[in-house]
């Protein structure tokens, strides 16, 4: 007898007594359902191209701000013409937010992607082609709705394809990857002219419309449709070939009967008292985290610097580290100190940046030192950009789906369980208008 088979066997007389059959069953058991599911290759490649789309997230919202003063010099525009160029991605976001859902259901969770890369690679080549305002809109919107398909799509995907004691690890990537895409934006195009920008900007849609082809469909949906065995095949391949898959194959036959047994309610149903505070909770953290300044600083921080006599180029590329430090400890911190420790960290620290910024402008109107004000802009920024990183850029999103799910709001497979997600959309789309009118 092997030195490992002794081990077990003691441990199976001193946990159960006397060796015997009937008393091994138990601890076989016990064994299979704590032994994790291993990382497998196909699985780090389902969540790398699927990813590739949170990169294109990032990208395109951070490209307003670097683009801005090679745009509006090359074709003439006025501020305002600008200002809509940045704020209609939102609008095409609200737009691709709302009709996520069906697509996914419809063609599934990769063909929903494939309508994304679509989408972000016509935007690209229109804002690289553009020689007017009209086209760079266009562009700009057909952008946003490959985006707004994204944000609901990629993480749906992910948590579909990973097993649940990974899930939260993966699922949080995309978080990371935004912020990835958000760093590089920033850093590259303040090097870069703004149509090369945009041209580097469909790599990352080709990318993950090539490489889709190389992963498969999300189990969950080709269950849903009722294409069982290749459900089986594709989560065999997976979970690796060796892999006991049976006890995830019955839970997601089990999911799919309790959606399909759930009735289809409408939309103003979640609006009753017993959803309340969930409602309350979700949204009232978008708001607050639309209305902290994120997308005009998004957009617009080259502007903002350039006004306040700091340079714009440093300031992009020291916001684009920090931000991305910022979100690479939010990653580690989330779990460990909890969402409303890192919350209150968060907005404690961004309304003090805010405060500085505010200041500086302040200052600025009483014509005080031009050091003074661009010192206080560009500190201002860069530490905002790291506190809300750190906490309100991704919580109030993961708050939104976890509240979601433990208040049992109705029919969480289909159309109610995802309106919350798109009521935020809504959220930061008029918050943008707000922000597009005070910008003015």
């Amino acid at each position: 007898m092997s030195e490992r088979a002794f081990q077990e066997e003691e441990l199976i007389e001193e946990d159960m007594g006397t060796p015997g059959r009937e008393m091994r069953i138990p601890l076989l058991e016990e064994l299979e359902e704590v032994v994790p599911h291993r990382i497998t290759f196909v699985l780090v490649l389902s969540a790398f191209f699927a990813v590739c789309g949170s990169y294109v997230f990032g990208n395109a919202v951070s490209y307003s701000s670097p683009a801005e003063s090679g745009i509006m010099d090359e074709l003439g525009l006025s501020l305002a013409e600008y200002s809509v160029f940045g704020s209609i991605l939102t609008v095409g976001g609200l737009l691709g937010a709302l009709c996520s859902g069906k697509i996914a259901d419809l063609i599934g969770r990769r063909g929903a992607m494939w309508v994304t890369d679509v989408s972000g690679i016509v935007g690209w080549c229109a804002i690289f082609l553009s020689e007017s305002a009209w086209s760079l809109d266009l562009g700009r919107l057909l952008l946003g709705f490959g985006v707004g398909l994204a944000s609901y799509v990629v993480p749906v995907y992910i948590a579909e394809v990973t097993p649940k004691n990974l899930r939260g690890g993966f699922v949080s990537l995309c978080m990371l990857v935004i912020a990835c895409g958000m760093s590089m934006t920033y850093i590259i195009g303040s090097v870069l002219n703004w149509r090369i920008l945009a041209c580097l900007g469909t790599i990352p849609c080709l990318l993950q419309l090539v490489g889709l082809f190389l992963v498969p469909e999300s189990p969950r949906w080709l269950a849903k449709i009722g294409r069982e065995k290749d459900m089986k095949a594709a989560l065999q391949h997976l979970r690796g070939k060796n892999a006991d898959i049976s006890k995830e194959t019955s839970e997601i036959e089990g999911y799919i009967e309790t959606c399909q047994q759930a009735s289809e309610h409408r939309i103003l149903y979640i609006f009753q008292r017993k959803y309340a505070k969930a409602l309350t909770v979700g949204l009232g953290l978008m708001i607050f985290q639309q209305l902290g300044g994120l997308d005009a600083y998004g957009f617009y921080m080259s502007s903002i610097l350039e006004r306040a006599g700091a340079s714009s180029t440093a300031g992009s590329i020291t916001t684009a580290i920090v931000r991305l430090a910022a979100n690479i400890v939010a990653v580690f911190l989330m779990d460990k100190f909890g969402r409303r420790p890192l919350l209150l960290v968060s907005a404690s620290g961004a309304c003090l940046a805010g405060f500085l910024i505010g200041l500086s402008f302040l200052l600025q109107d009483y014509h005080q030192s031009t050091d003074v004000v661009s010192t206080l802009t560009f500190i201002g920024i860069v530490v905002f950009s790291g506190f809300f990183s750190l906490g309100l850029g991704g919580i109030p999103w993961i708050i939104m789906a976890e509240v979601s799910e433990k208040s049992d709001f109705p029919n969480k497979c289909e159309g109610i369980g995802r309106k919350p997600r798109q009521y935020g959309q809504l959220v930061r789309f008029l918050a943008c208008v707000l922000h597009l009118q005070l910008f003015l």
